[in-house]
């Protein structure tokens, strides 16, 4: 099972010191990775002066009642969509009081595909407050580590980019 891709410790690391210089703390919420964007970020030392929050919302109703994600916006795109992964960031940042946020929801597998969405499409949003929400669509190859690891990845890629 993967964890976490070469060089997440890494990118954990130089985002964490980047968000302490700046004064800055960050949330994240999570379906399809389940946790592990913050077990990424609070692995390494001294985590707690940036790591403001994070969410697991892996059903719609947690998606809901955590985030305020509308169960309209829901039952019309799916959990699995760029306006749910917007929704989820602009959430954790409302709820928690950070100054930015990351998402995830997707489908890890091997189950779980439908028609127009495979195994491994994962969407990411990154969110800052008084900003914008920017969000990505990924199709991740690989078992559902690999899938999960993938998306951590690119999350806090999104994470630092803000």
């Amino acid at each position: 099972m993967t964890v976490f891709e070469p060089g997440t410790e890494d990118a954990a690391t130089r985002l964490l010191q980047r968000l302490a210089a700046e004064g800055l703390t960050i949330a994240t919420a999570e379906s399809c990775t389940g946790g592990l964007v913050a077990a990424a970020l609070t692995a390494i030392p001294g985590s707690s002066a940036s790591v403001l929050a994070g969410f697991v919302t892996y059903s719609n109703e947690a998606k809901t009642r955590m985030l305020g994600v509308p169960a309209a916006m829901l039952e019309a795109h799916g959990a699995v969509s760029a306006e749910v992964a917007g929704a989820m960031a602009a959430g954790a940042l409302r709820e928690s009081g950070a100054d930015l946020a990351v998402s995830t929801t997707g489908i890890a597998g091997p189950g779980g595909a439908t028609a127009g969405k495979p195994v491994g499409l994962v969407y990411l949003a990154a969110a800052r407050r008084g900003g914008g929400v920017t969000v990505q669509r990924h199709v991740f190859p690989g078992d559902r580590g690999a899938v999960r690891a993938a998306a951590v990845g690119v999350a806090l890629a999104m994470a630092a980019a803000l």
